[in-house]
């Protein structure tokens, strides 16, 4: 307990005497049916014990602790009290990784017996069985399963209510034990859990049912059979999905190791890559790769030599090509992993222009990939708004100025307008800073309208002329961000660091021959 901060011991301590108080009726009273709570207090200990004795040869999965149906099934049958009972075991024995391990346990069975009561009354309450003490054990345990299916609305209660207690409690934990702020401690908890603890209440439901019927405990057991196949099914795809996530950060891992100077860019373009998708409208499972293929993009790079990435000055045309090859390099790295479905064609594709001039196939316009077209959008305002090797960082405010300068010519402008659009709305918040110079932009606070002159071409030259597009407008008035550009002194944007020096390195490293905006690198 030293480990834990004063507020949790006492939090903690609460729930283990609101648990005792939740059980002491059933040790009280001699009516109690002790053989019932016995047999599944065992039960529920078992299934909680069952990953710790695999069967010879092979493993138990992962998913079927906190096996509720058990205990929900016991809400039904039982009064509150000795429902509470038969949680407390197998609370108890759930498994823990994180120490003070009997702190933790003692906290689970607390928490379980409180929400197997509440759930119990509930039960109880809404006509579910007699409530106790206005008839014997053996009238009032179970009586309103016999009528079905009336009984479904109690039981759903019930296992609302009981989904409700553990959520509760389990906020109060995570402010107290892990310092969560209060606002944001629940976040979440009821809406994933209501769901899986309705599907266990089913599951009771039927049990509790089977029991009382004829056939007996024997009936009872059987209903666990499909639930713990559920359970591992459930086990499994999770393990898959564990799995895809490990791969991931494999490969991101060996990219950042191979260029210390785009650190984190990955994560960054999935992040700036899913704010366009969810903007767009798409999907969850097409967000999904559509962020997937933004932290992957450049996985290609490591068969790319180390000193062409990390080179400061302007690349030859050799190195040029060498480079441009890192999309194939990692379309062919990434063939074989079935999973990532459609983020292998923006892996492939992310360095194409919607008017042709990109590579490696010169792909133009709707024949590129959407999840390319996003993607080339992320990786690009990466790529301005944070340093590299070969330039440094610029405003987010004249990043976003610059993709819609280039939208219709190398960047498709639906993806623009979605980037400006999320940044508007959310803000720019980085999950992932490689170094001082990635920004953190509040919500409502990128408006590229104003800095919009001040940015450096992204996209070749202005329509105009063969230079890089002037700094002001004929007759226009400065901007703070033109002030930046023409004197490396001044105050820079508002709210934003002053850069303006960063933005004459970025110009002259494009006179020189790099030009990273197109993409992060050639």
């Amino acid at each position: 307990m030293r480990v834990l901060p004063p507020a949790a011991r006492g939090y903690i301590l609460g729930a283990v005497l609101a648990a005792s108080a939740c059980t002491a009726p059933a040790l009280a009273d001699p009516g109690t049916p002790w053989r019932a709570v016995g047999l599944l207090a065992l039960l529920y200990l078992g299934c909680e014990l069952v990953r710790a004795c695999p069967l010879p040869g092979g493993r138990v999965p992962e998913g079927i602790g906190s096996f509720f149906p058990v205990v929900l099934a016991a809400v039904f049958l039982l009064p509150p009290a000795a429902a509470a009972l038969v949680a407390l075991p197998g609370g108890f024995a759930q498994a823990v990784v994180q120490r003070p391990a009997l702190v933790r346990r003692v906290w689970h069975a607390a928490q379980q017996a409180v929400a197997a009561w509440a759930a119990g009354w509930t039960f109880a309450l809404l006509g579910g069985s007699a409530a106790p003490g206005t008839g014997s054990v053996e009238e009032s345990a179970g009586a309103g399963l016999a009528q079905l299916p009336y009984a479904m609305l109690p039981a759903a209660a019930a296992a609302a209510a009981f989904c409700l207690a553990l959520t509760a409690l389990e906020g109060g934990v995570l402010a107290t034990a892990e310092r969560r702020p209060v606002r944001t401690a629940w976040d979440g908890l009821l809406t994933r859990a209501l769901a899986p603890h309705c599907v266990h209440g089913l599951a009771g439901l039927m049990m509790a049912v089977m029991w009382r019927s004829p056939y007996g405990l024997a009936a009872a057991l059987l209903v666990l059979l499909p639930m713990y196949i559920s359970c591992w099914v459930f086990a499994q795809y999770h393990r898959e999905r564990a799995a895809h996530q490990a791969t991931i950060r494999a490969l991101v891992q060996a990219v950042d190791l191979k260029d210390r100077y785009t650190r984190g860019h990955g994560e960054r373009v999935g992040q700036a890559s899913a704010m366009i998708a969810r903007e767009l409208g798409m999907p969850a499972d097409r967000l999904e790769v559509v962020r997937i293929a933004g932290i992957l993009h450049d996985v290609g790079k490591i068969g790319v030599p180390t000193r062409l990435l990390r080179k400061d000055g302007p690349l030859t045309p050799e190195e040029r090509r060498v480079i441009e090859l890192h999309p194939e390099y990692g379309h062919e790295m990434v063939r074989g992993i079935g999973f990532l479905g459609e983020a292998r064609s923006a892996i492939l594709h992310h360095h194409e222009r919607v008017d042709g001039s990109g590579y490696p196939y010169g792909l133009a316009g709707e024949q590129i990939p959407v999840p390319a077209r996003v993607v080339a959008v992320a990786d690009a305002f990466d790529a301005m708004t944070s340093t590299r090797s070969y330039s440094r960082a610029r405003p987010v405010p004249v990043a976003l100025a610059e993709l819609e300068r280039c939208a219709g010519a190398h960047f498709d402008p639906v993806m623009v307008r979605a980037l400006v659009a999320s940044i508007g709305r959310h803000g720019w918040h980085p999950v992932v800073t490689a170094d001082d110079d990635v920004q953190v932009i509040p919500a409502g606070s990128a408006s590229p309208s104003a800095s919009a002159s001040a940015s450096r071409s992204a996209c070749g030259p202005g329509p105009a002329s063969g230079a890089a597009a002037p700094a002001v407008a004929p007759g226009a008035a400065a901007t703070p961000a033109v002030a930046a550009v023409r004197d490396p002194a001044g105050p820079g944007l508002a709210g934003l660091p002053a850069q303006g020096a960063r933005l004459v390195v970025r110009t002259v490293d494009r006179r020189a021959g790099r030009e990273p905006d197109g993409g992060d690198e050639p």
